[in-house]
């Protein structure tokens, strides 16, 4: 049955944020959508939307740039225009899963083989500072209600050293700092913000990284599972943290990783 209740998710055409949107849309919760996709990946969105309006909820995407101010401003007039034909509308949850950056190192002995400022204001812009631009949008214009949830993903990357992924460790770092500085700012509206840092993932996102595969088999040693963690898996801690019981929750990086950041089986020999 369809509520007066949605979820705006960044980036929700793949990974984090397709499993959060199937899992919400199940839950009842209507989906705004915002992805960047190429005629390859219309037709998985297509078979997206179908899915989500199997479960009776409305469903409104907007492919396009969602760091692009002006695009920005069309997907917040567009839920306005949205929410104005439905009294009592609101968002319940953003959550901000763009996943695009600059994969090239600090140090390079050619100029064009390093990072450069372009390279890094834009991971920065799309990874980190959107999440700001687009709360500031949502409150301002009254889009989330008392009881709302602001939720950024970030990885253990924000606190580890990869080769190449400086700019996208900074993008991480910065997204913790920014969710700590919103749960402080977003009290007196009674929302709440927090990270979530989730293991190792077999994404899109991740198979870009160089030694993608190292990675995820050095996280299959470490987990006391032996397994990655999946989008589902931070799906359901969305369903749980959506829930009006989790209100105290806030201001937090909540570790949905099984264990895998905690504990170190790389020692072990079975």
């Amino acid at each position: 049955m369809t509520t007066d209740q949605y979820v705006l998710i960044l980036g929700a055409s793949s990974g984090f944020g397709r499993a959060a949107a199937r899992a919400l849309a199940a839950d009842g919760f209507n989906i705004i959508g915002v992805h960047l996709d190429r005629a390859a990946g219309l037709e998985a969105v297509e078979e997206l939307k179908a899915e989500l309006t199997g479960h009776g909820v409305r469903t409104l995407f907007y492919n396009v740039n969602a760091a692009d101010p002006d695009r920005r401003a069309d997907v917040i007039n567009a839920i306005k225009e949205e929410f104005a034909q439905h009294p009592g509308a609101t968002l319940r949850l953003m959550l901000h899963s763009l996943a695009f950056g600059t994969l090239k190192p600090f140090i390079a002995d050619a100029p064009g083989d390093a990072i450069n400022q372009k390279n890094l204001d834009m991971t920065l812009d799309v990874m980190a500072n959107s999440l700001i631009y687009y709360t500031q949008d949502v409150v301002r214009n009254g889009l989330m209600a008392a009881g709302g949830r602001i939720v950024g993903l970030t990885s253990a990357g924000a606190t580890r050293v990869l080769p190449m992924y400086g700019a996208v460790s900074a993008a991480k770092a910065a997204m913790e700092s920014y969710c700590r500085q919103l749960a402080l700012e977003l009290a007196p509206y009674n929302i709440t913000a927090n990270s979530i840092r989730a293991g190792v993932t077999h994404t899109p996102a991740l198979s870009k990284i160089p030694g993608s595969d190292v990675i995820m088999n050095n996280a299959l040693m470490r987990n006391p599972y032996h397994r990655l963690t999946t989008p589902e898996d931070i799906a359901n801690v969305l369903r749980l943290l959506i829930k009006p019981e989790a209100q105290w929750i806030n201001g937090e990086v909540l570790g949905v990783d099984g264990g895998e950041d905690a504990i170190d089986l790389t020692w072990y020999k079975p």
